[in-house]
């Protein structure tokens, strides 16, 4: 429709009131173009020339202009008295929106139901603004000396880019301008500008991510939970995440040790290997870099030089150079975890090993598989899973380094004997003990997953009954009651579940309960400036309830996981990329 002046006479039908339909697309208009009746379009043109024309029914007296575009649509029950509106080609105004003040659209603009748009607003081209939602481009004074309503009205204005959509119940204030390509979460509250390309939520709303980077695709099946409690989640994950990133420094000054320039997990601890790591893995994910107090490359000379020539494996501080078993690897210890601390610490720092773990290259498919057998799964479970995470591993940075991850053979053996000795009730190694129940069993699929299946990017095998398995563990409330949790016994729940979740929909909605619970507690947890705890153990072993650098790097990570399996991960603004990354380290090809 082309532009009429305001004071232009209209045809003599103009006072009639408007045929009347089922509303259909008065709350549905993006349905006007295609469905709309003969009937029905005189309709919407009548109800457009008494909008243009400031006279009959519906329209403000006194109205400066009004311009609509080509292809718009006005609902007949929205209140529309504005100063001036133009609107762009193809752009509506859904079922009872308030509209006034000084509204300018560009094309392709939608104002949903229940929407409000007052003030001086102006839009991009191709806007989505949701239902329920306001932008209340005007202010009232505050000051004590008159009552609010004698207080002056201000405007400065609201204006919003090409390509944005604002999802309902969303309230924009005064001053406000939201860049191009933005995307704004239901609930939220923007009170401040929003740079282009910005996806935000909550209130106040907060940057979660730039629109532009990937994002993991939300679990299949996942269903949303309720918006205020989701939107008081956001919150909490975001305060968190901000706060964790403003203390991360202290937090590593805290733990190195004068003198030395070594770390240690928490204050009056000996400094150790892993400590490091963690100082590393943490720096890694709260600033975006090494840990400040020595450049990347010092950081990765000092770890480098740690490990030994003959073996490849890496000994504790003072200890002598360990001792290689009967695959490969020292069954318990220190130098078995470096594998993985040290490695991907390494890794981080832009690095690698300086030598080929030796004692895992050398070893042959009939030793491994040999070895394998003998571990202890029955009753230790966890010890025989962390052996297996440790060799992957190391076969893994073997293959990294360009060499041959083991002798020809064993790397593919040792997924052979995986597949054909993981239970098919359980999907797991081992089996419950009278003792510790579930325990060690789901303890030992978390670390032998984590170096095999997940590091090498393969589907592990009965993933819906490690799912049964797993959250019949959880609900133990030796290790899972207030009080009793600590990081090794969520994170060996949380990663099986979110690595399943991947591969099938299976109890998904159980498991994302039990994730969100675990969430709003691990955020509670955090201590200020001295970070997580890695929690209470049963036999008192372990770094216990003093915060310090294992506890805090842990914890980092199991919030990630928590966070991503309930699809909120991006709210953190951090995601693992070293021991806890979610991507394969390495995918599988078809040779060792």
């Amino acid at each position: 429709m082309s532009t009429v002046h305001p004071r232009d006479p209209v045809e003599d039908h103009v006072n009639q009131p408007a045929e009347k339909d089922d509303g259909l697309f008065d709350h549905c208009p993006w349905l006007y173009a295609e469905q709309a009746s003969q009937e029905q379009r005189a309709a919407q043109e009548r109800r457009q020339k008494r909008l243009v024309g400031g006279t009959g029914p519906g329209a403000e007296p006194g109205a400066a202009s009004v311009r609509l575009g080509e292809g718009c649509f006005v609902a007949e029950t929205a209140a529309v008295y504005p100063d001036h509106l133009s609107l762009g080609d193809r752009s509506y105004i859904a079922a009872h929106a308030y509209v006034t003040g000084e509204i300018r659209t560009g094309a392709d603009c939608t104002i949903n139901p229940f929407t409000v748009v007052r003030g001086t607003v102006t839009l991009g081209n191709g806007v989505r603004i949701g239902a329920h939602s306001s932008l209340l481009a005007f202010n009232h004074g505050t000051s004590p000396d008159l009552p609010v309503h004698q207080q002056p009205v201000t405007s400065a204005g609201i204006t919003v880019g090409d390509d944005v959509w604002i999802g309902s119940h969303v309230v924009v204030v005064d001053g406000v301008s939201i860049g191009d390509h933005c995307v704004i979460g239901a609930g939220a509250v923007v009170t401040k500008d929003l740079p282009a390309w910005t996806v935000a939520a909550g209130n106040p709303a907060r940057r979660i991510r730039d629109r532009r980077e990937p994002r993991v695709p939300a679990t299949r099946g996942a269903a949303p939970r309720p918006s205020l409690e989701r939107t008081v989640l956001i919150e909490e994950l975001a305060a968190f995440a901000d706060g964790a990133r403003a203390q991360a420094a202290g937090l590593l000054d805290r733990c190195r040790q004068p003198g030395t320039g070594r770390y240690v997990d928490r204050p009056g601890a000996e400094p150790t290997v892993r400590a490091h790591c963690d100082a590393v893995e943490i720096a890694a994910l709260l600033l975006g870099e090494e840990p400040p107090h020595l450049p990347a490359a010092e950081h990765a000379a000092r770890l480098r030089a740690l490990q030994d020539p003959a073996t490849g494996l890496v000994p504790e501080y003072g200890a002598a150079p360990p001792v290689p078993g009967p695959a490969g690897l020292p069954e318990d210890g220190a130098s078995a975890y470096h594998v993985l601390c040290v490695g991907y610490a390494l890794d981080l720092l832009g690095s690698s090993f300086a030598h080929p773990v030796h004692a895992v290259r050398t070893t042959t498919a009939d030793r491994l598989v040999g070895h394998l057998a003998e571990l202890p799964w029955r009753e230790r479970a966890w010890h025989a899973g962390a052996w297996v995470d440790s060799w992957a591993t190391a076969a893994h940075w073997n293959r990294r380094l360009g060499t041959e991850a083991a002798a020809p053979g064993a790397l593919e053996a040792l997924f052979g004997w995986l597949h054909t000795h993981a239970d098919p009730w359980t999907g797991m190694w081992g089996s419950p003990t009278p003792e510790s129940g579930r325990l060690q069993m789901v303890n030992g699929y978390y670390r032998l997953t984590r170096g095999s299946f997940a590091q090498f990017g393969l589907p592990v095998p009965y993933a819906e009954r490690v799912i049964d398995t797993v959250l019949d563990h959880a609900r133990d409330l030796r290790y899972f009651s207030p009080g009793r949790e600590n990081a090794c016994n969520v994170l060996d729940v949380i990663h099986p579940l979110w690595l399943c979740a991947r591969q099938t929909t299976h109890r998904a909605e159980e498991a994302r309960a039990w994730a969100s619970a675990q969430l709003t507690a691990a955020l509670r947890r955090w201590h200020p400036g001295r970070g997580f705890s890695f929690g209470p153990t049963p036999d008192g072993s372990g770094p216990g309830r003093e915060p310090g650098l294992q506890g805090t790097e842990m914890w980092l990570a199991i919030v990630w996981l928590l966070a991503d399996l309930v699809g909120l991960a991006d709210v953190l603004g951090y995601r693992p990329r070293g021991i806890h990354r979610p991507e394969p380290a390495q995918p599988a090809r078809g040779t060792a």
